[in-house]
């Protein structure tokens, strides 16, 4: 069973792709299961800040390593926050200070001009060094709500509204969010280009 790390400390994510990876017979594991550290994410797209994460995460345990670096992008800001979704809110930002701060931001931005979307950048480095990553990504499209619903999910999800279900992401069963969500499509697109490198 070949070993995996996955490069992140974000339990939510790791319940993700773990089930997500499951019929791989993977044995995907946390870098937290090894100590290793948060790297600083210098880079200015998702990808390089994957793959910086990617490559931390194999540098430190020899394992192969699986990076996501993803995030909420809402068209009437310009993207943002973009790939400083996670800490949108300042450095000791929480998911609930997150949210806070993006209904008041946009407290007087109508319907009509509240679309969003969620994206994700998988990344596989076979080794540290490795010079050709797998890049994989997925896009999840829907608006921002007015106020929070739902208890599934983690991050943006109860603010997330999923336009084909007429409910917020933290509404979704997780088999439904598994597959619809940008998450899933990048894993989607990631498996059999993982089943071939393996």
């Amino acid at each position: 069973m070949t070993k995996i790390v996955l490069a992140t400390g974000n339990q939510g994510k790791v319940k993700e792709l773990a089930s997500m990876l499951a019929p791989l017979n993977l044995n995907v594991v946390p870098q937290s299961d090894f100590n290793v550290p948060d790297v600083p994410e210098t880079g200015t797209t998702f990808v390089e800040n994957a793959i910086i994460k990617a490559r931390h995460a194999a540098k430190l345990t020899g394992l192969p390593a699986i990076a996501d670096d993803s995030g909420l992008e809402v068209m009437t800001l310009g993207g943002a926050p973009g790939i400083y979704s996670a800490r949108y809110s300042g450095e000791a930002a929480t998911d609930q200070t997150n949210i806070d701060k993006l209904l008041v931001t946009l407290k007087d931005v109508p319907q009509h001009q509240r679309q969003a979307r969620f994206v994700c950048v998988l990344v596989y480095l076979a080794h540290e060094n490795d010079p050709t990553p797998i890049i994989c990504q997925g896009f999840w499209n829907g608006e921002i709500t007015f106020e929070q619903s739902g208890r599934q999910g983690f991050g943006y999800d109860p603010i997330f509204n999923v336009p084909s279900h007429q409910c917020t992401s933290a509404e979704l069963s997780k088999e439904q969010k598994n597959r619809l969500s940008h998450r899933g499509q990048a894993l989607q697109a990631l498996v059999p280009q993982l089943k071939a490198a393996l």
